[in-house]
């Protein structure tokens, strides 16, 4: 008996200790850069957080408004005809559930107008609710977390300045375990890093902004770094290789040549940021297209650039996809991919598509109707193709109110997949082999 007591606390002392190296090597979310951090205190540089240097002067309520522009809070917190900030937004999560965002206006029955600031920081930075009960990481407190006091009151500050809407929160639906809210505190224990963040000396104060904006705001790394399979944290191994969130492909943004930003000059990746389209490489649609068009369109100049080059520095991690396709399809629809071998994406295309993104794929309506040379159309997976086919491009911010129409309504999930595979056959480096089975698993997924 001796023994075998013996043998299980060898098994339990090893598993504990096992555990405690795998926590403990999980690399953080600017641990590939050379040199170590320190504490902001410590950091002799031009302070990276914070409202840039604009709003210096500005009182906090318009410090706050910058904030939570960068932070992103509108598209989380807004639901599709709803009012801004009051909650209600559904994400459909495979395997996990539905979760309804929550009402963050000032409103004291079903809002946050009751929340003192030590409650707000609980919340924001460690997914924790004024009530104790703990929050799902759907919620980006593990990028909040890096935020400093200062700024995340900044943002209560805004937030509380807006009118306050009644909307109590909507049931959410998840299946077991996740359901159980009290496991939270063990999730976080082990992937909340609960601290502030830490700029990096060897880096230039541009590189520790943009690391601010990108990490502890802008939470980049929520759509684009990969998530483990178990315990849905995300892998910092895997650093913004590209990952599918919400029905929709985030693509690797690494300095990969091929799959990721290193093909990408400076300047057009300030352009995509900034206004959701760089000439050449095509437009932003879905999730993206919504941080362009509600945070990174509000973002100063000096502030897009710190992004871009914290951004280009990302070590390259190859992401599969084939390189794109720059070369025009011809002029004929008789010429290129043959009409026979997928008729149904053809007809499709004559009617719906060709008239604004002509047949070879080169716009003469608008360079953001132009199809050559956009990544979506240059992955083989065809997602965020039969997305956009779907839903459309709203914008907001930029550009006219609609530049592509959601087609959703309109056609089939067969007729979709048929000229999604179509559309990256003959513009893209590979035709998609979607089925009509697909497109309603990406129908449902993206549903809000």
């Amino acid at each position: 008996m001796k023994k075998v007591l013996l043998v299980i606390a060898a098994i339990v002392v090893i598993a504990v200790v096992g555990a405690g190296i795998w926590l403990y090597t999980i690399p953080g979310p600017t641990s590939f850069a050379t040199g170590g951090t320190v504490a902001l205190a410590d950091y002799k540089g031009a302070n990276p957080t914070g409202a840039p240097a604009e709003l210096a002067s500005a009182d906090i309520i318009k410090r706050g408004e910058y904030l939570t522009h960068a932070a992103d809070c509108f598209a989380c917190h807004s639901a599709p005809g709803g009012k801004p900030y009051a909650g209600g937004l559904g994400f459909n999560l495979p395997g996990i559930g539905l979760i309804y965002s929550t009402n963050i206006t000032p409103d004291k029955q079903t809002g946050i107008g009751t929340y003192t600031d030590q409650q707000f920081l609980d919340a924001v930075r460690r997914g924790v609710r004024a009530d104790g009960q703990h929050l799902y990481p759907a919620m980006s407190y593990t990028a909040y977390t890096y935020m400093t006091d200062e700024d995340a009151l900044a943002i209560k500050a805004y937030l509380f300045s807006l009118p306050a809407v009644a909307a109590p929160a909507k049931q959410n639906d998840m299946q077991w375990p996740y359901n159980q809210r009290w496991a939270m505190a063990f999730w976080n224990i082990a992937f909340n890093a609960n601290s502030r963040f830490r700029p990096n000396p060897s880096q230039s104060d541009e590189w520790n902004r943009g690391a601010y904006l990108a990490e502890a705001l802008g939470h980049c790394g929520e759509c684009h770094t990969p998530r483990d399979d178990l315990m849905m944290n995300l892998d910092h191994h895997q650093k913004f290789a590209g990952t599918v969130t919400a029905g929709w492909r985030a693509y690797n943004i690494t300095s990969d040549a091929t799959a990721g930003l290193g093909g990408w000059n400076e300047k057009d990746v300030a352009s995509y940021l900034s206004t959701g389209h760089a000439e050449g490489h095509g437009g932003a649609a879905g999730p993206m297209g919504e941080a362009s068009d509600d945070s990174l369109s509000y973002l100063t100049k000096g502030d897009i650039n710190a992004l871009v080059v914290y951004l280009k520095s990302v070590p390259a991690i190859k992401g599969g996809l084939p390189a794109i396709q720059t070369v025009a399809a011809p002029a004929s629809h008789k010429e290129g991919v043959p009409a026979d071998s997928n008729p149904r994406g053809a007809q499709i295309f004559a009617s719906a598509c060709a008239s604004c993104h002509d047949w070879t794929g080169v716009s003469s309506i608008s360079n953001r109707a132009t199809l050559t040379g956009d990544r979506a159309v240059n992955d083989p997976s065809a997602v965020n193709v039969a997305q956009t086919v779907i839903n459309g491009v709203p914008k907001k911010t930029n550009g006219p109110p609609i530049f592509m129409p959601a087609f959703g309504a309109a056609y089939s999930d067969d007729e979709i997949a048929a000229v999604a595979n179509y559309v990256t056959a003959r513009f893209g480096a590979k035709g998609a082999e979607l089925k009509g089975s697909d497109v309603a698993s990406l129908r449902l997924q993206a549903a809000r």
